[in-house]
C-alpha cells in the first residue's frame, strides 16, 4: 500500500498569513478542515476568506464538516486528564465510528497518497484536539504517516 503524507496544523495564536507561510514552507498541497463549523473570529481564517487565502498561496482547502467535533464535547479537550479522556472516547465513539466520518477518513487517506495533506483546527496542542484521533485513525490503517504540527 503506498504510504500517506498527513500533518496537523492548529491555528491558535497565529495570523492567516503566518498559516499560509508554515503551510507552503512544509510542503502542504491541500488543507482538510475538520472544524465542523468553520467559522473563526480571527480575520483570514473562515472558511470563505481561509479557502481564498491559501488558493492565493497554490494549496487548496477542502471542508470535511463529519469529522468535525460537536460543540457539546468540545470541553472535555481542554478538561482535567479524565475529562480529556472521555471526550476522546466520546469523539471515536460518536463521530468517528459514522458512516459519514469513515468516508471522510477515506477520501483524505486517499487524498494523502498523492500529496501532503494538513488536517487543520483551531487547537495548537495536537494532544487536546480532536484532529489528532484523525490522524490516529489515518495511522491505523497500517501506513507509512508522516505525523506532525505546521
Amino acid at each position: 500500500m503506498a504510504g500517506v503524507d498527513v500533518v496537523g496544523v492548529g491555528y491558535q495564536g497565529l495570523s492567516v498569513a503566518q498559516i499560509c507561510e508554515n503551510l507552503t514552507a512544509d510542503g502542504v498541497a491541500l488543507v482538510c478542515d475538520v472544524r465542523l463549523t468553520p467559522l473563526s473570529r480571527k480575520p483570514g481564517l473562515s472558511k470563505t476568506a481561509l479557502s481564498s487565502n491559501l488558493r492565493a498561496v497554490g494549496v487548496g482547502y477542502r471542508h470535511f464538516p463529519a469529522l468535525g467535533n460537536p460543540k457539546w464535547n468540545r470541553g472535555g479537550f481542554g478538561g482535567s486528564v479524565a475529562e480529556l479522556k472521555t471526550a476522546r472516547e466520546t469523539f471515536l465513539t460518536t463521530v468517528l465510528s459514522t458512516g459519514g466520518a469513515r468516508s471522510a477518513v477515506d477520501e483524505i487517506r486517499d487524498l494523502a497518497r498523492s500529496a501532503r495533506v494538513a488536517l487543520l483546527c483551531f487547537e495548537s496542542d495536537e494532544s487536546r484536539c480532536h484532529r489528532s484521533l484523525i490522524l490516529a485513525d489515518l495511522l491505523c490503517a497500517d501506513e507509512r504517516l508522516s505525523v506532525g504540527a505546521v
